[in-house]
């Protein structure tokens, strides 16, 4: 391990500087960014994946859509197209992402992906859209926005503090740039945190006057569903495939088997395109079996299987206390001034 460290140490050295070097550009404003005259959030991290961004954009879509007209604008990662699309009925998984497909066909908003967010704010104004409010999605490293409110995540377990830059750790750039934040969300929380590890993790990250630091959890549905049929969690009898995915399957994983429930796990990489040759592998596996996956890999193995055979297990981000709920909701609207 450390002679893979001592290697991979120069690496580290070239890419911090290069990206220091970005930001320094980005700061003193010779590099041109834009911030949008309609109300914005931006998501993002510090780290590579894994940091419940997705959830978080959920969750915000949830909120604003009782009340207002959201609007989501993401890269699409891995998609199969490229440049500026907006999402429509005959789009899918593979023309705009899992993440976008998963927001359009759940919430149904507006969402348009591109590489160049810039590109994507252009067209929103050009079409006259008209959203109350704009949330981009994984814009941490998309510095040409600026977003009104910028919220990083970070995951409990992995918090960016102990991390290091790639290739020798997970962190796309230094921990410096959470200045830049306004809120800092430390997500994927155990149910029983204590008060004394939430004022430690404060502590350490040091929040500016204008910062606030807040903690969240995931909450599993008791259900698993897809779109013609649901079925209890707990009384799932049978052994069942779960197919992930995603940057990190632990938590899905360890809540599945508190549940005692019998599952064999085939873990794909994150974003992972499915394919014939994978879905034939599957199943094989399955028999006669379900087969259980997160929401987001949902859109992708949708496709290749029939209704009574794949479900999801819907997942939600979900605060400690409704006065913190309320808090970071209200602190959230004051900076983007829509109260």
């Amino acid at each position: 391990m450390k002679k893979l460290s001592f290697i991979l140490a120069p690496f580290t050295i070239i890419y911090g500087v290069i990206v220091a070097t970005r930001n320094l550009l980005f700061d003193l404003k010779i590099l041109p960014n834009i911030m949008p005259q309609i109300p914005s959030i931006g998501i993002g991290n510090l780290n590579v994946g894994g940091t419940g961004k997705s959830v978080l954009v959920d969750y915000l879509i949830t909120y604003f859509k009782q009340k207002k007209t959201p609007f989501v604008i993401s890269r699409g990662y891995k998609r199969k197209t490229r440049g500026v699309i907006i999402a429509n009925d005959k789009s899918s998984a593979l023309t705009i992402g899992d993440e976008p497909y998963q927001f359009f066909s759940k919430h149904k908003i507006g969402v348009i992906v591109c590489e160049n967010r810039k590109d994507g704010l252009n067209i929103l104004m050009q079409k006259n859209l008209k959203p109350d409010v704009i949330i981009f999605d994984d814009l941490m490293q998309h510095r040409y926005v600026t977003p009104h409110c910028l919220v990083t995540t970070t995951s409990f377990d992995q918090i960016f503090f102990d991390d290091h830059l790639l290739p020798l750790g997970r962190l796309r750039e230094h921990t410096t740039q959470v200045k830049r934040a306004n809120i800092i969300l430390v997500t994927k929380c155990p149910n029983d945190i204590s008060l004394k590890d939430q004022l430690q993790i404060k502590h350490r990250i040091n929040p500016q006057s204008y910062q606030k630091i807040f903690f969240t959890k995931l909450v599993y549905g008791k259900d698993i569903i897809n779109k013609k049929n649901k079925k209890s969690l707990t009384k799932l009898k049978f052994p069942f495939l779960l197919i992930t995915g995603i940057a990190n399957s632990d938590h899905l994983v360890s809540f599945l088997k508190s549940k005692s429930l019998n599952f064999e796990h085939l873990k794909y990489s994150n974003h992972h395109n499915f394919g014939l040759s994978d879905t034939k592998k599957i199943k094989q596996k399955m028999q006669s079996q379900i087969v259980l996956t997160t929401e987001k890999d949902f859109g992708r193995l949708e496709p290749f299987f029939n209704s009574n055979e794949l479900f999801y297990l819907p997942i939600e981000m979900r605060f400690f206390t409704k006065k913190k709920e309320d808090e970071f909701i209200l602190f959230l609207k004051k900076n983007i001034s829509f109260v």
